[in-house]
């Protein structure tokens, strides 16, 4: 496969995806062609891909034959809507290769419906190398809102704002929220979240079709405190009080329980909920994401995954000891 182009091998990949769900999942073309986004044709065409090009031996043959059946333990640990599961670099396994091409590729897929969707998305460097990697594309039909304050402390815009950057690219009508990561005070926060705009960009959070969420984790290089939004005072408290990660600025525990703190109560994010018919998806990996990942699982914070073979691997194993 060495030799072939990137739509050749990206084929392949398809192929392998299919063949997969076909031989060792048992999936109908039906429910493969529903799981793959594709035609029942199509579907039809990339398993017989996957007979001709010798994928499909007494075992698949491709490198995401192991990536799937992760997916699948994780899909069934943590009873998971989604679950996607891209290689690891073997020569640096915690490395996030592959996580933006494919968040980019679950964006997408929302993004090519016909139907209108409302997409919610927080912030951080994942999500902001997911939107890097999608193309220019027309999607008036649907809204993108943001479910974080899009300002540092002192009033200038947030360099990994996701939703701004994103509508600039796909051309979507988008709710950024013109406020801070924390308010500063609790007072302060009742007075923002009482304005008519937040109110609507809250409501449209609660109703998105899909939520998209970076992890981060409370550590000593805690990328909230690394990024300027919390003192080091604030910083040492939340590792104190058993802080272990957080998501749009949520700070929560080892079981997924978010903490009740003079901090988090000025936290002015969209309040954090799942619904088992509307995924969260969470996209993050490495060996330091590996507790707030976790955490974030079993709290039930998100119920879709990204991440790499590497932390599935080390997910799974904590998990089961």
């Amino acid at each position: 496969m060495d030799n072939k182009s990137n739509t050749e091998l990206k084929r392949l990949e398809d192929a392998a995806r299919a063949a997969w769900l076909y031989y060792v999942a048992k999936n109908t073309q039906d429910e493969i062609a529903q799981k793959l986004a594709v035609s029942r044709q199509s579907a039809q065409r990339l398993v017989a891909l996957a007979v001709s090009e010798g994928l499909i031996k007494v075992r698949l043959d491709h490198p995401i034959t192991r990536c799937m059946e992760l997916a699948e333990q994780l899909q069934r640990t943590f009873n998971l809507v989604d679950c996607e599961i891209v290689p690891s670099d073997p020569a640096n396994p915690s490395a996030g290769f592959g996580l933006a091409q494919s968040g980019a590729k679950i964006i997408e897929r929302y993004l090519k419906s016909a139907q209108p969707k409302t997409l919610a998305f927080g912030t951080g460097r994942a999500l902001k190398a997911c939107i890097d990697e999608l193309p220019s594309m027309q999607c008036e039909q649907h809204k993108l809102v943001s479910l974080v304050g899009n300002m540092m402390n002192d009033g200038s815009a947030s360099k990994f704002d996701i939703v701004v950057s994103m509508a600039n690219r796909v051309n979507a009508t988008h709710f950024p929220m013109p406020l801070p990561v924390l308010a500063q005070s609790a007072s302060d926060k009742q007075l923002l979240q009482n304005l008519s705009p937040i109110i609507n960009i809250y409501q449209q959070v609660a109703n998105a079709d899909a939520t998209f969420v970076g992890i981060g984790h409370i550590s000593d290089d805690t990328p909230l405190w690394v990024d300027g939004f919390i003192t080091d005072a604030e910083h040492e408290q939340l590792k104190t009080q058993g802080g272990l990660g957080e998501i749009v600025s949520w700070v929560f525990d080892k079981n997924g329980k978010l903490l009740d703190n003079a901090l988090t109560q000025r936290v002015v994010s969209a309040p954090l909920s799942t619904n088992p018919a509307k995924p969260v998806y969470g996209i993050a990996a490495g060996d330091n994401k590996v507790a707030a990942i976790l955490a974030a699982l079993k709290g039930q914070l998100i119920n879709a995954l990204v991440t790499n073979e590497h932390t599935a691997e080390q997910l799974l194993a904590t998990m089961h000891n």
